[in-house]
């Protein structure tokens, strides 16, 4: 317990799945949480039921992909809270089930706009705050298919050059803010059974079933992951703990990106 003890937590996409799990988590290990979504319903109940197990949980209208958002939630989280010391880029969308060669312009931009342009968002208007506070820690979610690529997840291309994109910039900022002692790392995960995976097995044109034998047969553990088994890399490197570590990728997949 108080793993993150006092510190204020931003998590983007926090209403469900990884974002809740991560929720929850730091919340439990004393931080208090910014819940940043645009799923209001979702979102509310999800920091009214981290109040209700004793933690401190706030939610936040906030669209990623907008900067004036973007940039009054971060002011007015501070305001509120006086600092903001973890910011975790989990927001994220996998797209139109296409092949590259049918996607549309449109469809291009929003997957980039939610899961690349939020986290730069997102880094560049909590990154002040941070500078006040004297150091801070950005994790981004990325996707083990920020390393590898596949065919595993429709449209390939698109959640690929996404995510690819989110593990560079991860770099970059980690030298750029390293002065600041702003450290920035990202997280890879694998599978992990949550609404984003359910939706993709139900989109597939094999079928849910097919779909998940056939993704499952490529995990060396034998199952899928679970929100909190990624939670628990958020915290390690949110908290204190990994003081040493900026500029890294850890990898939680099962044993995916081992074949």
């Amino acid at each position: 317990m108080g793993r993150v003890q006092d510190k204020v937590a931003i998590v983007t996409g926090g209403s469900t799945g990884l974002g809740r799990a991560t929720a929850e988590l730091l919340a439990a290990e004393g931080a208090k949480v910014v819940i940043a979504d645009i799923q209001d319903e979702l979102g509310a109940a999800a920091a009214k039921e981290i109040g209700s197990a004793g933690g401190a949980a706030h939610y936040f209208h906030m669209d990623v992909t907008s900067e004036p958002e973007v940039k009054h939630i971060c002011s007015d989280v501070f305001a509120r809270l006086g600092s903001i010391d973890i910011l975790v880029n989990n927001a994220g969308i996998t797209g139109a089930p296409k092949p590259t060669h049918e996607i549309t312009v449109e469809e291009w931009d929003r997957v980039l706009a939610v899961d690349a342009k939020g986290v730069f968002l997102c880094t560049k208007h909590a990154v002040p705050y941070m500078q006040q506070n004297g150091g801070g820690s950005i994790v981004n979610i990325s996707s083990v298919y920020g390393i590898a690529g596949g065919m595993d997840v429709p449209p390939p291309f698109l959640y690929h050059a996404a995510k690819g994109a989110v593990r560079v910039m991860t770099k970059s900022d980690a030298i750029c803010y390293a002065a600041d002692k702003i450290r920035v790392n990202s997280v890879h995960p694998g599978w992990l059974w949550t609404p984003m995976l359910e939706n993709v097995g139900k989109d597939s044109t094999e079928g849910p079933e097919a779909f998940h034998a056939r993704i499952l047969s490529r995990l060396p553990l034998g199952h899928y992951g679970e929100p909190l088994d990624v939670a628990y890399g958020v915290l390690y490197l949110a908290s204190d703990e990994s003081k040493f570590v900026t500029g890294t990728e850890l990898v939680i997949d099962g044993g995916y990106l081992a074949w």
